[in-house]
């Protein structure tokens, strides 16, 4: 009997894991034949976030140098590194350059074909372009992927789990606001896919409230002015009279912060340094669990301002007040209370040190007396911010990007430790492409993107919804239309897939914040009672085990990599057995 292993998606994960199984099959996989079946209604290696079918105005925001689907020698794994071209490599273009998604679809088009042409013979890939809309089977037994609309399952030895990102159903505010839209003749998009979304309904001229200041924003700021006819000429808009006029907010007030725009030289800090894995395995074995602002975001603060400090003391020590040797010393043996004296005094410029509250928060208790002047006021906080992020005398601030990374790879070990976390490192270090900060400043000043402020507040009232906020008190703005600009949230319970509804409803494990809580070592799916399931993995942003960005950086370390290795050894090796087995 042929072994089959069903893959439920087929965008960049679920390539990510046939590129494993192939680097791993010639160690741990001699069975006879394996069928490797792919369900999915997109096109392989693309999915649907990166499907061809898109505008070309939606950019990728990472620089095509900094994208790889490739292992390499900085990934700790079992598995043996196959290293492969970046995006800019394969296509030919600038590293520098933030590709289009098309072009990125392309590239995981062609990183598809690659992982399976690698496959070793006999085993065979086959696409199924439907949705698998329930599992089924017993725990020591062949699984059931039954498709939609198909009169019979796929067989499966091995189920995994590659989703993506999820809709979801409304929560009791959207649905909420939904249900008064319906009854008022108004216009309410709630979180979804920009790409995804029906924006016909949001008329030229009219105000459009927009709650969401991230890159789910930018999509809509793009399709919105550009996608109906609007150009830049240079740092001015040239409107085509057909935008909407966007008021947009959110809980900081701010854009996420601008992608860095210059390369890295010289020694990198020496990380992980407070955070490593000594650090996790301590506070995994704790049998009381830990706190994450108790236990681990102080290690988190040392961490970041480890790395910021060692470049600007390395790099700029003319504009530091003492020896790194001394500051290092002081700084690792300190308390909170005592770094901070001891910045105060070795670190003269308060916009040299590290002020991790001010980042996130950099419009709280602000106040500005009129709508007028916080429209001046937040154009210039993103000047100011796109000049810091350009220039490489604030190279620190790349350590603290590079310091990031280091921390998420090591607090993926955790688990599920909440949503602030998540958000908070997107803000900092997955914010948009210069460009487009650019070309927000330039809305701004044609009068067709106005700032609302932080902390935005919506209300549904006199038939119409309202918005304001603390940052201008006197101000308040309404319309007839509301967009969510965010991406649902990919819990487990609200998720609209009805394979994950069931496996919900038959007893999965979920954390508090609603993610599907999985093994460690290897992505087993978990049961209520911590079990986990023989048969069944998942892997990507709807499990505890999600990973920072969408693609990994070159020479990072990826742990979305060492996950695909170690899923694929556990299958194959599993797989291995039942073809012994069988054998004998």
């Amino acid at each position: 009997m042929r072994r089959s292993l069903v893959i439920v998606g087929a965008g960049p994960r679920g390539t990510g894991l046939i590129e494993r199984i192939a680097a791993n099959a010639p160690e741990l996989y001699d069975g006879q034949g394996l069928d490797l079946h792919l369900v999915d209604p997109h096109p392989p290696g693309a999915g649907r976030i990166w499907r061809a079918a898109q505008s070309p105005l939606l950019w990728m925001n990472s620089h095509a140098e900094d994208v790889t689907m490739f292992t390499d020698e900085t990934v700790d794994m079992a598995g043996p590194v196959r290293p492969g071209p970046t995006l800019h490599e394969w296509a030919g273009i600038d590293g520098r350059t933030f590709a289009d998604r098309q072009l990125q679809g392309a590239y995981l088009r062609w990183v598809h074909e690659e992982a399976v042409a690698a496959l070793p013979e006999g085993v065979v890939v086959h696409h199924h372009p439907r949705r698998a809309v329930r599992v089924s089977g017993p725990r020591e037994g062949r699984q059931q992927v039954w498709l939609e609309g198909g009169p019979r399952p796929l067989l499966a030895d091995l189920v995994v789990l590659a989703l993506g990102h999820l809709d979801a159903e409304l929560d009791d505010e959207q649905s909420a606001l939904a249900a008064y839209a319906e009854e008022h003749g108004l216009v309410h998009l709630p979180p979804d896919f920009t790409a995804d979304s029906d924006l016909s309904a949001l008329a030229p001229g009219e105000p459009v409230l927009v709650r969401g200041f991230g890159l789910a924003f930018v999509d809509l700021m793009a399709l919105l002015t550009e996608g109906r006819g609007g150009r830049y000429d240079g740092d001015t808009y040239v409107p085509s009279g057909r935008e909407p006029l966007l008021y947009v907010g959110s809980r900081r007030g701010v854009p996420y912060h601008s992608k860095i725009g210059y390369d890295w030289t010289g020694e990198r800090p020496p990380l992980p340094r407070f955070l490593g894995p000594a650090e996790i395995d301590g506070l995994l074995a704790r049998p009381e669990g830990f706190d994450f602002g108790r236990d681990v975001w102080p290690l988190v603060v040392k961490e970041l301002g480890f790395a910021h400090y060692h470049r600007l003391f390395t790099v700029h020590p003319e504009r530091t007040a003492m020896s790194w040797t001394d500051f290092e010393e002081k700084y690792a043996a300190g308390s909170e209370t005592d770094i901070q004296a001891l910045v105060a005094s070795a670190v003269p410029d308060p916009r040299d040190r590290l002020d991790l509250a001010a980042l996130d928060r950099p419009l709280e208790g602000v106040r500005y007396a009129t709508h007028e002047e916080f429209q001046e006021g937040l154009r210039e906080y993103v000047e100011q911010d796109l000049s810091r992020r350009h220039d490489p005398s604030y190279s620190p601030d790349l350590a603290v990007f590079l310091g990031l990374l280091s921390v998420y790879g090591q607090l993926v070990r955790l688990g599920d430790i909440g949503g602030w976390w998540h958000g908070f490192f997107s803000y900092l270090a997955s914010g948009p492409p210069g460009p487009r900060l650019r070309q927000l400043l330039a809305l701004s000043r044609a009068g067709v993107l106005r700032f609302v402020g932080a902390d935005m507040e919506v209300r549904a009232e006199d038939g119409v919804f309202r918005a304001s906020s603390p940052t201008v008190p006197d101000f308040s703005v309404q319309a007839r239309a509301l967009v969510e600009a965010r991406l649902p949230e990919p819990t487990v319970r609200r998720a609209l897939d009805p394979l994950l509804r069931e496996l919900h409803a038959e007893g999965l494990a979920e954390t508090p914040d609603g993610l599907l809580r999985v093994d460690r070592a290897d992505g087993r799916v978990l049961d209520r009672s911590g079990r986990p399931h023989p048969r069944r993995f998942a892997l990507g942003p709807h499990t505890d085990g999600r990973t920072p960005g969408a693609f990994t950086r070159p020479r990072t370390g990826g742990p979305a990599f060492r996950q695909n290795d170690a899923t694929a050894r556990a299958a194959l090796l599993f797989l291995g057995e039942l073809a012994g087995r069988a054998a004998a």
